[in-house]
């Protein structure tokens, strides 16, 4: 009897390897280097992920910034993932189909592909978050699906989710604004 109390103790306390989706340049949590944002090269930064299910059919990346000033802003949306895919690379090309028959929708800057963190220089930290979904279905989009037409194609086929976090504060004025401005 007492052993059966003890292993069945050791197996409800061994951690769930569930879908899991981290960063080799932030931890989660942790500053979003420059590098990924508007004031850097605004390029992705690179994402790695396990612990698909095994029943996936495709997996989705929709990146947000929930304290934006005018709401939930949209980075970054990507879709038709092939489960065999363990993550995106760094600097993917801001393009609707890549390679593997990835594709990218279109964020809320209006263009598609990623867009990195830009917060208003007097906003303090944002915090970004890359969430995966795992589908049990390859949804039928065209590429530069909206994020809202992506999360439609997601109701009801989320087989499991995981998220990063990270967060950035911008110290600099807006260099968009000063580029677009004669002085």
């Amino acid at each position: 009897m007492k052993v059966k109390t003890l292993l069945g103790a050791l197996l409800f306390s061994l951690p769930l390897m569930g879908l899991e989706i981290k960063s080799p340049v932030f931890d989660n949590g942790g500053i979003i280097p420059i590098t990924y944002t508007c004031d850097g090269k605004n390029i992705n930064p690179p994402l790695l992920w396990k612990g698909i299910p095994p029943s996936t059919k495709s997996l989705v990346l929709i990146m947000h910034d929930p304290d934006a000033p005018i709401g939930d802003f949209t980075h970054w949306v990507v879709y038709t993932i092939p489960p065999s895919v363990k993550g995106l690379p760094e600097g993917l090309p801001k393009k609707p189909v890549l390679e593997k028959g990835i594709e990218q929708g279109i964020n809320d800057f209006g263009y598609i592909g990623y867009g990195g963190p830009c917060p208003p220089p007097w906003d303090g930290y944002h915090r970004y978050y890359f969430d995966l979904y795992a589908l049990d279905y390859v949804p039928n989009l065209p590429p530069g699906a909206t994020r809202k037409e992506v999360e439609k194609a997601l109701k009801g086929h989320v087989i499991e989710k995981a998220s990063l976090m990270g967060k950035y504060k911008r110290n600099v004025p807006f260099k968009f604004a000063q580029k677009d401005r004669n002085f």
